[in-house]
C-alpha cells in the first residue's frame, strides 16, 4: 500500500510540475519520495530556483509560509493545515512591534521559525546556522532577538553585544535536560554529542558541537568518529544514518518527539496533490516587508 501511494504521489507530481519538500524531522517515508530534504529555509530556497509552478511542503505552516514569501509566482501546498510551530505561536506581530517600542526602536533579529507577519515586523532574519553571524554583522551595540530565547542565549555567548531576547522556546529542545545528556554520554562514552542551537544553554555546554539539522548531517559525514549522541528531534536520526550509513546514531532522550512534525502522513500527501488543497498565501502586503527581512540576511551569509 504504502509502495502504491509513494507511486500515485510522484505521478501527480510530475503531471502538476510540482516539487515535494520534506523537512529532516519528517516522517521517513515522506523524505524517502521528497525531491528535497534539509532545514526549511534551505528547502524554500532551493525550490524557488526550479522551474516548478507547484511547492508540497511538508513540515509545519511557518515553512509553507516561507516558501511562498520567496516563490510569489509558486502556489504553495501544505498537506495539513493544523501542522503548526509551538514556538512560532509565541509571539504575535502585535506583541513584537510592543515590545520593540519599549527598546526603543532596536533593530529585531527574527528566527526564521516564525510567522510571516512576524518577520514583515523585523529588521533581518537569521536560521540557526548563521544566528551569530547575523547578529555580529549588525552595527548596533544593542539588538532585540525573537521568538526563541535559548537561540538568542546561544548568539548572545558568542557575541559582545546587548541582546534582549523573547520568552519564547520549542518545547521539544527546551525539555532536553543537562541530566539526559549526561546519561547518554555515559551510556555511549565514545560518540560526540551533537545539540540544536534551541537547546537550553546547559545543555549547549556539554556539546561537542551546536549545529542546525543539516549542519549536523554534514558534520557527522566530515568527522573521523564512528558514532554520535543526537540532540534535536528524533526524526533527524533518520537521514543522519542514511547519509553516514557505517556510522551509528543514539537519541539524546527518548521523549524528543515533534507531534506537529509527525501529523503528516503519506495519505495526507496524496490527498493533499490530487485535489491540490491547503494553499498557503501570504499576502503582498505581509510578504515584501517579509521577504526584505530574509533577503538582508541572505546578504549577509553571501558575503
Amino acid at each position: 500500500m504504502t509502495n502504491s501511494m509513494a507511486h500515485e504521489i510522484r505521478a501527480l507530481l510530475r503531471e502538476r510540475n510540482a516539487i515535494l519538500l520534506a523537512h529532516n524531522y519528517q516522517r521517513p517515508e515522506i523524505q524517502d519520495i521528497a525531491d528535497l530534504t534539509g532545514d526549511s529555509l534551505e528547502l524554500s530556497i532551493k525550490a524557488a530556483k526550479t522551474d516548478a509552478d507547484v511547492i508540497l511542503f511538508c513540515g509545519v505552516r511557518f515553512m509553507a509560509e516561507t516558501a511562498s514569501i520567496v516563490s510569489p509566482d509558486k502556489r504553495v501546498l501544505i498537506p495539513r493545515l493544523d501542522a503548526g510551530c509551538p514556538m512560532a505561536d509565541m509571539i504575535t506581530p502585535e506583541a513584537l512591534k510592543a515590545r520593540r517600542a519599549e527598546l526603543g526602536g532596536i533593530s529585531v533579529v527574527t528566527y526564521v521559525n516564525s510567522s510571516a507577519s512576524v518577520k514583515a515586523e523585523s529588521t533581518i532574519c537569521c536560521t540557526s546556522a548563521n544566528a551569530v553571524a547575523v547578529v555580529n554583522s549588525l552595527a548596533e551595540d544593542e539588538i532585540f532577538m525573537t521568538p526563541d530565547r535559548n537561540l538568542c542565549q546561544y548568539a548572545a555567548s558568542k557575541s559582545t553585544k546587548k541582546i534582549h531576547c523573547w520568552d519564547g522556546y520549542c518545547p521539544i529542545h527546551d525539555r532536553l535536560s543537562a541530566e539526559e545528556v549526561l546519561h547518554a554520554k555515559a551510556m555511549h562514552p565514545e560518540a560526540l554529542f551533537m545539540a540544536h542551537p534551541e537547546c537550553r544553554p546547559e545543555v549547549l555546554a556539554l556539546a561537542d558541537a551546536a549545529l542546525s539539522t543539516s549542519g549536523m548531517i554534514s558534520f557527522a559525514k566530515a568527522s573521523e568518529k564512528e558514532s554520535f549522541i543526537v540532540g534535536t528531534e528524533e526524526g533527524l536520526i533518520y537521514p543522519l544514518q542514511k547519509a553516514n550509513p557505517d556510522k551509528s546514531f543514539y537519541k539524546a532522550s527518548e521523549y524528543m518527539v515533534c507531534e506537529d512534525m509527525k501529523r503528516t502522513t503519506l495519505g495526507d500527501v496524496l490527498r493533499s496533490i490530487t485535489a491540490m488543497t491547503h494553499e498557503v498565501k501570504v499576502s503582498e502586503k505581509v510578504r515584501i516587508p517579509a521577504a526584505r527581512a530574509v533577503e538582508r540576511m541572505l546578504e549577509i551569509t553571501a558575503r
